[in-house]
């Protein structure tokens, strides 16, 4: 994708003084609720309205979606208040009827991603169309498997392209329902700045008390826009309605969120600064919760140690551990005198653990 900025086209071509804003239901249910949220999401900063037509549920028995009679809904909510319309698809029938039913925008779900033969024949679909295409990160974190899907589309001949970053998948329990994960998106602007990133805070959050927090960080991190899921009667959805937040919510948080604009070089200092702590909040993040779980195994240390009459403290292993340690920083440009900082504090900390497991009763 070397001309990548031809990439953004279809954004730019709204010419938003405000991050792009998709919001909808988590699933279209009737036609009444599709244009009652679509009429109520006019008097906001939305652009596109969503909805989802075929619902990838994990389990079978759950509503898997209305189907293409709720293609026809849309059609109407964009006829009745001029918003642009995106729906998922996951395979090449429901790219045909999405294009016979005019939709504007079509998304690549977190399921599909995740399936090269599947992205290609969605690609081969949409051959020689002037689509916009939205590409969901794959459940499983693998920035090679998702920039592989924006490669089918784009050698498709399909170049109006962004991606859409909802979380990842983890068996650990998390605060979220699928892990952010920010270093992956953060890597994937690194390399291609000119890709549209767009965030989905619904499906990160899996509930709607935190989709504020994870906007702020987005648009801290200059993500272009939000995907939002909403619906006048959130408790009551057909799927997902913990994550759902309503019309009037959506407005006031586009309100309330802290939008960085580039003007003059002080300007643009400031932005670029606070972009660059917001991507060392993510890392320091990260490196708690790693520093978490390593201390949870040497709570487990500490108990099959005291099962055995072991000592805790094991020097021979220390050093070893230590030696590497060092090699491994200079390798990443960390003197030795702040890996045996860093090393030595650690060590700490993990005998603390030891000992009180061994002295627990």
């Amino acid at each position: 994708m070397e001309n990548s900025k031809n990439l953004r086209n279809w954004l730019d071509a709204f010419g938003l003084k405000h991050p792009l804003v998709i919001a909808g239901p988590c699933s279209a249910e009737t036609e009444a609720q599709v244009l009652k949220i679509a009429h109520q999401l006019k008097e906001t900063d939305t652009t596109v309205l969503r909805a989802g037509i075929w619902k990838p549920r994990t389990r079978p028995g759950n509503f898997e979606g209305v189907g293409a009679l709720g293609l026809k809904w849309m059609q109407r909510a964009k006829e009745e208040t001029g918003l642009l319309t995106t729906t998922e698809v996951a395979n090449a029938n429901h790219v045909d009827l999405a294009l016979q039913h005019d939709i504007d925008i079509l998304w690549v779900g977190a399921r599909t991603t995740v399936s090269p033969f599947i992205v290609q024949e969605i690609a081969e679909a949409l051959r020689g169309t002037s689509k916009t295409v939205l590409i969901k990160n794959p459940v499983n974190p693998d920035l090679a498997l998702w920039l592989g899907a924006v490669e089918r589309f784009y050698e498709a001949g399909v170049q109006n392209l962004g991606v859409i970053h909802r979380g990842f998948s983890t068996y650990e329990k998390t605060r979220y329902r699928n892990n952010p994960e920010w270093q992956i998106p953060i890597d994937l602007q690194n390399r291609f700045p000119d890709l549209p990133l767009i965030l989905d805070p619904s499906h990160i959050a899996g509930r709607r008390d935190i989709i504020f927090d994870l906007c702020q960080t987005a648009l801290d991190l200059n993500y272009d826009g939000l995907m939002v899921e909403t619906h006048f009667d959130p408790d009551n959805a057909w799927s997902d309605a913990e994550q759902q937040i309503t019309p009037a919510t959506l407005h006031q948080m586009t309100i309330d969120l802290r939008i960085r604009k580039e003007e003059g070089d002080a300007i643009e200092f400031k932005n670029k600064l606070a972009t660059l702590r917001t991507k060392i909040d993510v890392m320091d993040h990260k490196l708690l919760e790693i520093l978490g779980k390593r201390m949870k195994i040497s709570d487990e240390i500490g108990g099959l140690k005291k099962q055995n009459n072991v000592a805790i403290l094991q020097t021979k292993r220390w050093n070893e551990i230590l030696g590497k340690m060092i090699l491994e920083g200079e390798e990443n440009s960390l003197s030795e005198e702040f890996i045996l900082k860093i090393f030595k504090a650690i060590h700490q900390e993990s005998i603390n653990h030891q000992k009180n497991v061994m002295n627990a009763k």
